[in-house]
């Protein structure tokens, strides 16, 4: 320790050997500062951080839905008749799926529809008379041709503007189409809720929209045959509004038949579907004009 007084190095003992200055003091004044210097910091505590209220919701939801639609899926019927007004929810998200998920396939699956197209016009009698087996064999390379290429982005087909747009279109169809319904079960003297109502029928849509989406995954993995999984998914509507209908009962003998009130939304469902099969139609006049219009695409042939 060395000493205050004199700067001298002393091994131990209580006073200094050179100059006699008491060392304790020292020490005890060394020890005071060393503990003031030193002050513990506070630990902050840390509450465990709480999952986000919407991320609990959609979680909640999902699951939800999931556990409905394969019950759905599962038993149908006993499923629909058991929906009340606590599943309009998940109805909601069954018909946003199905409205989707046609546009989806299309756009992923328009290059099969195409070449499908076309080597059904092969076939015919009128055209397969004139064509060498050489014209076939020319069609099937440049069928794979197309297949390998990525012409979304040599025609600039955007998936925002087809998706989207022709998704709402669907989605207002088929609302239009189910309050038609609603309206003939009204007639029917059906005793009913608009959100029960549009539960059930969003779950005999269950089956419809698996079907669709089973297609929607074989566009994506190029199988051809995701178009019969497309038109079953698009005719299970005829199937959903009589059974709908037929899943509640009358309040009374005096209102409008069942079979009549069926015929009347197929008539009003035969005039939606013409609405969309024009607007998808003149989707696919655009894309064979940019398609006719693409150097890009005719370097490739």
């Amino acid at each position: 320790m060395n000493c205050s007084n004199c700067g001298h190095f002393n091994d131990g003992g209580k006073f200094c050997v050179k100059c006699g200055h008491k060392l304790q003091e020292e020490a005890a004044a060394s020890q005071t500062a060393a503990a003031s210097e030193y002050q513990p910091q506070p630990q902050t505590a840390y509450a465990p951080q709480q999952p986000n209220q919407r991320v609990r919701q959609a979680k909640k939801i999902s699951k939800s839905f999931f556990s409905y639609f394969a019950e759905g899926i599962k038993n149908p019927t006993a499923t629909a008749q058991a929906a009340g007004e606590s599943q309009f929810v998940n109805a909601l998200i069954t018909v946003i799926l199905y409205a989707l998920s046609i546009p989806i396939m299309l756009y992923v699956g328009w290059k099969l529809l195409l070449i499908q197209f076309v080597r059904s016009m092969f076939k015919l009698p009128i055209i397969s008379e004139e064509l060498a087996p050489s014209d076939m064999e020319d069609f099937n390379t440049g069928a794979d041709l197309i297949k390998a290429t990525d012409i979304n982005n040599i025609i600039h087909f955007n998936f925002t503007d087809f998706v989207f747009k022709q998704g709402i279109l669907i989605f207002i169809g088929l609302a239009v189409i189910i309050g038609a319904t609603y309206v003939a079960a009204k007639f029917g003297k059906v005793d009913v809720s608009f959100k029960e109502f549009f539960s059930r029928f969003g779950t005999f849509m269950i089956i419809p929209t698996a079907l669709l989406l089973v297609g929607l995954v074989l566009a994506f993995l190029h199988v051809e045959y995701f178009s019969y999984f497309m038109n079953f998914g698009l005719l299970s509507i005829f199937l959903v509004v009589p059974f709908t209908i037929a899943s509640f009962k009358q309040s009374g003998t005096s209102g409008l038949d069942r079979i009549y009130s069926t015929l009347i939304v197929y008539v009003v469902i035969t005039i939606v579907l013409t609405f969309i099969a024009n607007g998808l139609g003149e989707e696919a006049k655009t894309i064979i004009t940019r398609m006719g219009n693409s150097t890009e695409l005719n370097d490739l042939f």
